[in-house]
């Protein structure tokens, strides 16, 4: 079954319309069973493939068949979306980019493939002095209106700092996850299993966030 109606092919397309400028792969890691929401996300990715200017491209691995390429990448939940460009950037999806969340993808789509962020430039600065491992995770839900910003902030340190991965999970989807991180509210942010909050902060306030996971 479709996931995109023709009304909404025809928004995705005027919108990554002239703004992709380098191929972009949409690697997507899934299984036959047990993964309530793995088809959606397969049929998601493999619709916008369609509506890129042939400049995005989707690869759909096993889960378990290619449990080489999920340890390669740190996959360790699916479903799984992976966005690469011309760097193997560690902006990723875990579950469906749904509701509020899609147009997050479109502009990850977009950064990615130009390879560079539309974080200020005072906070770009300090994202590319950061010189040891970040791992961001940012808890969703489909309805909520500000978590596409949060996720967005998080995706755009990624594509700044290869030492940064940056994770939207979907809170309904993994209710262990949330249960493990006590999320209350959404969106909240975990930053190295060491610093968390709550709320879509401003890039300048998310960043001094970061930079205290470090200390």
């Amino acid at each position: 079954m479709p996931i995109l109606t023709e009304r909404d092919k025809r928004a995705v397309r005027s919108r990554l319309q002239g703004n992709l400028e380098n191929p972009v792969r949409m690697k997507v890691f899934t299984q036959e069973f047990e993964c309530q929401y793995c088809s959606d996300l397969r049929t998601l990715v493999e619709e916008l493939s369609e509506l890129g200017d042939g400049k995005l491209e989707h690869e759909i691995y096993d889960f378990e068949k290619n449990a080489d390429l999920a340890a390669r990448w740190k996959v360790d939940k699916i479903p799984a979306l992976l966005i690469h460009g011309l760097k193997e950037y560690k902006v990723r999806y875990f579950g469906l980019p749904a509701g509020y969340e899609f147009a997050a993808l479109l502009d990850d789509l977009i950064d990615v493939s130009r390879g560079v962020s539309r974080l200020s430039p005072s906070v770009k600065q300090k994202v590319k002095e950061i010189d040891r491992p970040v791992h961001i995770q940012v808890f969703v839900t489909p309805t909520c209106p500000y978590c596409p910003r949060a996720v967005r902030t998080a995706h755009q340190m990624a594509i700044e700092n290869e030492l940064i991965t940056a994770d939207m999970i979907e809170a309904i989807e993994f209710p262990h996850l949330a249960n493990k991180y006590n999320v209350m509210a959404v969106p909240k942010i975990v930053i190295n299993d060491k610093i968390s909050f709550e709320g879509a902060l401003p890039d300048a306030h998310f960043v001094e966030h970061v930079l205290m996971a470090l200390e």
